[in-house]
């Protein structure tokens, strides 16, 4: 005879949990940022100041972010703790280059987007495609990271349409470095305007991919991203 569990009902500190957990995960809340106070999270999401308490609470536990006396809750970094990240332990004291992190990123990053194409959710896209459209735009009117934050928000919302805990939580230790590769990359990059323009075409080429379930297409144009990247350094270095 099959034995079934009662359904419980998720408890709304849980949903809170989960909410700023997904914000963080996918970028935006990022290392640094401070979190709202809580009466104007309890205000915002219709809770209880104790809810969003709880909430938080958990999200300390988890390291995620960080109570500071009389200042506020911030997001963590990933590389703050090398105990806590295993990561951050094994680069400490080494010098990485761009080109180690571009090989790790495309071992990584090419399956992570093969199942974000199977797994994607149409919010997902959504999500991909307005990075994408904030990566255009920072990059037409030259701001000053030239589209990085929005690119990196890109690359951390493909982690997360994985539905994969694990690779979620890889990405999240590698978010440091991933960031200062993205702005370093596209720093460099940006002394032939026409080199953004290929980044941003190869991006397009990755949303359609996923938007249409295609994961082989995807893999592939994640592939000639960071290939693309990567050969430009090369050839710089030779230079």
């Amino acid at each position: 005879m099959i034995t079934l569990k009662p359904i419980k009902p998720k408890r709304i500190s849980d949903q809170v949990f989960e909410q700023l957990k997904e914000l963080i995960f996918k970028g935006r809340l990022r290392p640094g940022d401070q979190l709202m106070t809580e009466r104007e999270l309890a205000q915002s999401m219709c809770v209880s100041r104790p809810t969003v308490r709880e909430a938080i609470n958990k999200l300390v536990l988890m390291g995620l972010v960080e109570q500071r006396q009389g200042q506020g809750t911030f997001v963590t970094s990933p590389a703050d703790d090398s105990k806590k990240n295993p990561l951050a332990a094994v680069i400490d004291g080494h010098d990485v280059s761009l080109e180690e992190l571009l090989e790790v990123r495309l071992g990584l990053e090419c399956n992570a987007v093969a199942l974000a194409a199977r797994r994607a959710t149409d919010e997902d896209i959504r999500e991909l495609e307005k990075y994408l459209a904030q990566m255009v735009a920072q990059i037409e009117k030259r701001e000053e990271d030239l589209g990085s934050s929005a690119d990196l928000s890109f690359h951390m919302a493909i982690a997360y349409a994985t539905k994969n805990t694990v690779h979620i939580h890889i990405m999240r230790s590698f978010y440091d470095l991933l960031f200062f590769g993205i702005k370093e990359n596209l720093q460099h990059l940006y002394t032939d305007p026409a080199n953004l323009d290929l980044v941003v075409e190869q991006h397009r080429a990755i949303v359609d991919a996923i938007r249409r379930h295609d994961p082989e297409s995807a893999y592939h144009a994640m592939q000639r991203h960071i290939t693309f990247v990567m050969d430009f350094f090369r050839k710089r270095e030779k230079e």
